[in-house]
């Protein structure tokens, strides 16, 4: 992978879901508040390519510093620097520029945030490898998360004990209570416990609408007044029945216009 690319950006499916929960031995409520703290619930931004936060602070590691003084933006011993979400593929553009290896391994990518450098642990043969999985569809990030958490028994133990504080600190780090990590897990849980699980074909369609510029509000599965809005200016623009729900016809209308603007 010499440069970055757009991948097709497919939403979850209910097997990936399954095959991640099996692994881990734990319930859909537990793996969800995890995405809906790390990622908003949602792997991809609206231009298909993965959620990635570029980390200086590793780059700067694993090159040993050689280009602190060029781009210090990019490459500094201590952490932060991140700037808006939207910058982050640019940043990472630019670091590749410098050592493309190293730029991907420095990123966290997807639903989970997994750090490029962990490709092995998530599965894979090289971060190359790695980066084109994340790129292509959410059951990739959903295993290559599961795969990191299973491979450290302390912190797939603390997510099936529902212990947040020691999954947080396992998962995000020993600042994890300077962001209230723990207590968003926690929240997240107890409202996705309480059955407010994302509807998956909802999620499909926000997803498909969301990189079709039609702003359905966050890609959550749960239907709401932006994706009605959202949905019926599709219905609108394509010559559909305006409806009040999702109907099958809207549904595999988005799914071909999202397939040919891909």
């Amino acid at each position: 992978m010499t440069q970055l690319y757009t991948g097709p950006g497919a939403p979850l499916t209910q097997q990936g879901i399954t095959d991640a929960t099996a692994l881990l031995g734990v319930g859909e409520p537990e793996l969800w508040a995890v995405f809906t703290v790390e990622t908003r619930g949602f792997g991809f931004q609206a231009d298909r390519f993965p959620a990635i936060l570029f980390e200086r602070h590793i780059f700067h590691r694993l090159t040993k510093g050689a280009f602190d003084q060029q781009a210090p933006d990019l490459s500094d011993p201590s952490a932060g620097g991140w700037g808006a979400s939207a910058d982050q593929k640019a940043r990472l553009q630019r670091a590749m520029a410098l050592d493309q290896d190293a730029a991907m391994k420095s990123a966290s990518w997807g639903l989970g945030q997994v750090m490029g450098e962990n490709y092995a642990v998530a599965g894979y043969a090289s971060v190359q490898d790695f980066a084109a999985a994340m790129m292509a569809n959410e059951d990739n990030q959903l295993m290559a998360s599961a795969r990191f958490i299973k491979k450290n028994p302390q912190l797939c133990a603390a997510l099936r004990d529902r212990d947040w504080a020691g999954f947080a600190y396992r998962y995000n780090g020993p600042t994890y209570a300077n962001n209230q990590y723990d207590t968003k897990l926690a929240q997240a849980f107890q409202q996705l416990s309480a059955g407010h699980l994302p509807d998956l074909e909802i999620r499909r369609a926000q997803a498909l609408l969301t990189y079709l510029g039609y702003r359905p509000g966050p890609v959550d599965g749960l239907w709401g007044n932006a994706t009605r809005v959202a949905e019926n200016r599709f219905q609108k623009d394509n010559g559909h029945p305006v409806t009040v729900g999702m109907d099958d016809v809207t549904r595999a209308a988005i799914e071909a216009a999202a397939i040919a603007k891909f």
